[in-house]
């Protein structure tokens, strides 16, 4: 399982966000309790940042706010991941993108 996990930060962090996103389906898919939460949470980021890169601001917002909702809710269960580093990431992008005023690169990554 941790390979998916991997597969999918690299895949993350290249912005191959769907691609990402099909890998922490099948590591979700796995998986129980509160680390099912946070995967869910990474599965909406990438398809959030998705939608973002095709324009799509009203599905990638959506997508975001729900990512931020369950990475908060699963955050210690999640093994070794800076979850706060990177939901702040997302909420820079947010803020970006309804106020257009520039405070993190539209790109966020997981470390």
């Amino acid at each position: 399982m941790a390979d998916l996990l991997e597969q999918g930060i690299i895949l993350f962090n290249s912005g191959k966000y769907y691609e990402a996103h099909e890998i922490w389906e099948d590591l979700w898919r796995l998986t129980g309790g509160p680390l099912k939460t946070s995967y869910q949470g990474l599965i909406q980021a990438a398809v959030g940042l998705h939608h973002l890169s095709n324009l799509n601001e009203a599905g990638a917002a959506s997508q975001l706010q729900k990512s931020i909702r369950n990475l908060e809710a699963g955050a210690a269960a999640a093994g070794g991941l800076d979850i706060e580093g990177f939901v702040q990431q997302l909420h820079g992008i947010l803020l970006e993108m309804h106020t257009g005023v520039s405070v993190s690169p539209r790109i966020a990554r997981l470390t």
